[in-house]
């Protein structure tokens, strides 16, 4: 999870302190409180350790393996950066993420072996509300990960469906969103209303719930649905490739409608 909150209008930005635990196997960013922001395998740091994490990368069901390299991928909450390190290290995509909070971008690049800028790499410091709407941006991202929260990781930053409509312009026409779930106060089937309200019922797909409560739902700019046997040829690709436990996801992913 990361953190993208918009502060009110002429009220100072309070933004959280960052904090660090590690058990030896697996390094935790946390927002001054327990709830975990993000997570590194400490000695495979460019894989993607949390199964939820791991599921925002189903957008690649609905691609050609060989046309990954080159596509663009922007993140929406930095957390540990393991989608953005993923996308660039592993999938050789052009990768933007958005954070609000400086300090997260420094604990990620000093603890969470988050590369400097490049041309393939940019981390923008900023309100993720504003900055997917600059013009550059619309209609050039293949693979858009939305993982918003403040630091008591209650409800998702951003959730209207406005904002989900901002989100489907910058998409390109196979391209596909990613949002993660999660929180003690999140209604899910208002959420998902306002998703399929932005990108139309038979564009959105979801996972069931992770055991610790991440529900991952995709949207699509363009619907579309691969007959099965073509997502499991795509999944057995996706493992092969990039460690990815693709076959696993289908059989709890399904069309919303």
């Amino acid at each position: 999870m990361g953190t993208a909150l918009m502060s009110p209008a002429k009220r100072p930005l309070q933004l959280p302190e960052v904090n660090i635990s590690d058990d030896g196997e697996l390094r935790y960013l946390h927002l001054a409180t327990p709830w975990v922001q993000g997570a590194m395998r400490v000695d495979a740091p460019y894989d993607i350790a949390l199964e939820y994490v791991q599921r925002m990368m189903a957008w690649l069901l609905f691609v050609e393996p060989d046309s990954v390299a080159g596509r663009r991928a922007m993140q929406l909450g930095l957390g540990a950066g393991a989608i953005t390190k993923f996308c660039w290290k592993k999938l050789r995509m052009r990768s933007t993420a958005v954070e609000l909070n400086p300090r997260v971008i420094h604990v990620c690049r000093g603890w969470f072996k988050l590369p400097p800028d490049g041309p393939r790499l940019a981390v923008v410091q900023g309100d993720a509300g504003a900055e997917i709407r600059q013009p550059g941006h619309l209609g050039t991202m293949d693979a858009l990960a939305v993982d918003m929260y403040d630091d008591e990781a209650a409800a998702p930053v951003f959730d209207s469906a406005d904002f989900y409509r901002d989100c489907r312009a910058l998409l390109t026409d196979d391209g596909c969103m990613t949002v993660n779930l999660f929180g003690r106060r999140v209604e899910f089937d208002r959420s998902l209303a306002h998703i399929v309200e932005a990108f139309g019922a038979d564009a959105v797909w979801a996972f069931r719930p992770t055991r610790e409560g991440n529900t991952v739902v995709l949207a699509q700019r363009q619907p579309l649905r691969p007959p099965r046997a073509l997502l499991l040829a795509r999944a057995e690709t996706i493992e092969e490739r990039w460690g990815l436990p693709a076959r696993k996801w289908l059989r709890t992913f399904k069309p919303v409608a």
